[in-house]
């Protein structure tokens, strides 16, 4: 029994040592996966909501710069 036990937590210690190597790295980065996993949603159930927040950013980005140039303007005639 007591011969168990120590075969058990050597094993044990031996399963810890092994796991405490170095973490595998991914064979992926993160930004290619990210893209992958956009370009797959598309085509999947979600690909109208994926499109229509793609359209929204675009909308965003454009609405952003038309209030930069605004503010621009307004500043350059100020002076």
């Amino acid at each position: 029994m007591i011969a168990a036990r120590n075969g058990m937590a050597v094993a044990l210690a031996a399963l810890a040592i092994a796991a405490c190597g170095k973490p595998a790295t991914p064979k992926v980065d993160a930004a290619t996966e990210r893209a992958e996993a956009t370009e797959r949603a598309k085509k999947d159930a979600f690909g109208a909501q994926v499109k229509s927040l793609e359209t929204a950013k675009g909308l965003e980005a454009d609405i952003n710069k038309k209030a930069q140039d605004s503010v621009d303007n307004a500043e350059k005639n100020a002076k």
